[in-house]
């Protein structure tokens, strides 16, 4: 029996001792393994303030909060959107007298390599909660999209203190239920998003975003938004961003002028 009992306390202390390389221990191991996983953020919580000229349905003057969390493994990203656009709707708004928009739910998956390529694919769908109504679509509605991102190789000098990168994102609109009374919804959105990175800490992001609405026979409009922003450090960072249109007015997700101001926090 207590020969037994060496033999057992030998075995669990050799596969014990396995588990880890040599000259480094069990505990060592984990301690490294939980400062790695602490490295990397679990999500992030973003606020930002939008004023906003001649927007189409959506995109009024607003305070909008979102909600990323990063679950990793097939789930790469969930998000949360609220949008809190002011009763006035004109550029000037009314910050302190905010109501409730159309709230979306975005489900990413994880990046599928394509050439060396990440390619990111995401499912969103908005939710007709806006009170009053008024100040959202009244339509439920479905958006799947495309995503990729990729470094533009830079000459030795410039690339040591910059880091330019080039992300296009395609996603299709479309309403699938809501008020009978309220227009339909259909169009295609593009977004070739530019951005400069120096020193780790600064960034400039030229974004020109054109849309073409089904609905109204391939009619199309586009903005272009200007971006500028600090990373104060590893978690916090905020920008400023200025929008205009391109032309089509009328199309949706268009907007003739708009100011951003926002502050993010990783977690």
């Amino acid at each position: 029996m207590m020969r037994r009992a060496k033999t057992l306390v030998v075995i669990v202390l050799l596969a014990f001792l396995m588990q880890a390389p040599p000259g480094i221990s069990r505990a060592e191991e984990d301690s490294r393994d939980a400062a790695a996983a602490r490295e990397l953020p679990h999500g992030k919580i973003e606020l930002k303030r939008q004023a906003t000229n001649r927007g189409t349905p959506g995109e009024s003057t607003k305070t909008q909060l979102k909600i990323d969390a990063y679950p990793g493994g097939f789930l790469s990203l969930f998000r949360l959107e609220v949008p809190f656009p002011d009763e006035k709707t004109d550029f000037e708004g009314d910050p302190f007298n905010p109501r409730l928009g159309d709230i979306k739910v975005r489900a990413g998956l994880r990046p599928v390599r394509m050439h060396d390529i990440p390619v990111s694919t995401f499912i969103e769908v908005t939710f007709p909660t806006a009170d009053p109504e008024d100040l959202g679509s009244g339509k439920y509605q479905l958006t799947p999209g495309l995503y990729a991102a990729f470094p533009i190789p830079l000459p030795e000098s410039p690339a040591q203190s910059h880091q330019l990168t080039f992300s296009p994102l395609i996603k299709q609109i479309v309403s699938v239920a809501g008020d009978g009374d309220r227009k339909n919804i259909n169009y295609t959105q593009l977004e070739f998003a530019l951005r400069d990175t120096w020193r780790n800490q600064f960034w400039l992001k030229l974004t020109p975003k054109p849309v073409v609405d089904w609905e109204q026979d391939a009619e199309t409009g586009a903005v272009a938004e200007l971006e500028l922003g600090w990373i104060v450090d590893r978690r916090w960072s905020t920008w400023m961003m200025l929008g205009t249109r391109l032309w089509g007015d009328g199309v949706p997700g268009t907007y003739d002028k708009r100011v951003e101001l926002g502050v993010s926090f990783l977690f």
